[in-house]
């Protein structure tokens, strides 16, 4: 029986590695975009990120990969359309798990995995007008959560189970200024049903980073 490369770490070590199971030990999360000082003149560079808890204590990094000319390229023209990979590390730089989306026109998606190469899942947009509407997958295929943000709350993303909310990631005004020249958003990850195993809250913590890169992203804006 595969086992969650979470759980693994859940599991590992726990008293000298305290930070390995913060996703089973905290339910709230922020994730914050590291900004860059060419973000301030629009220009887009790689898209990096720090977790922390709801104290204030770095937890993990995400960092896009693809340093060369042509990511920078494709950074600047495609937006979250291009095909791109984030990787997740701990603070001591261990990587634990990433996330690849292909190039999609229509219908975006992250596809996480763990260090093995085991599927977590995945993340799907859906079609819609009118709201901003998203499905989790879970390794097998199946749609365990469902995202529906009506235009009217922008900034709030709820996580349903059979119309029963049991997360919610909602994006954290960060101010004018910081609003007009860049990108730069902080998320607050919301666990509101303790029972979520750890395969589905690494799928969480994909998700704010989807919904930043799909509906905040300057190009995507555009």
């Amino acid at each position: 029986m595969a086992i969650s490369f979470c759980q693994h770490y859940l599991n590992e070590d726990r008293m000298n590695s305290p930070q390995r199971n913060f996703l089973s030990q905290h339910q709230q999360l922020l994730v914050k975009q590291r900004h860059e000082l060419a973000e301030w003149f629009g220009f887009e560079t790689r898209n990096k990120y720090e977790v922390l808890s709801a104290s204030g204590t770095t937890l993990a990094f995400a960092a896009e990969q693809g340093k060369g000319f042509l990511g920078l390229l494709l950074r600047q023209f495609f937006g979250h359309w291009r095909r791109f990979e984030l990787h997740f590390f701990l603070p001591d730089r261990q990587e634990f798990m990433r996330a690849l989306h292909p190039f999609r026109w229509y219908f975006q998606e992250l596809a996480l995995e763990d260090m093995q190469g085991r599927r977590l899942g995945r993340i799907v947009k859906r079609f819609s007008i009118f709201s901003k509407r998203f499905d989790v997958h879970d390794q097998y295929d199946k749609v365990i959560l469902e995202v529906s943000s009506p235009i009217w709350k922008i900034w709030t993303f709820p996580f349903k189970r059979q119309d029963q909310q049991v997360a919610v990631v909602k994006k954290k005004w960060t101010g004018l200024l910081a609003e007009s020249f860049t990108d730069k958003d902080t998320f607050l990850i919301e666990i509101e049903d303790t029972k979520l195993n750890e395969d589905t809250r690494c799928l969480l913590l994909a998700s704010a980073l989807f919904i930043d890169l799909m509906y905040f992203e300057k190009k995507a804006q555009s």
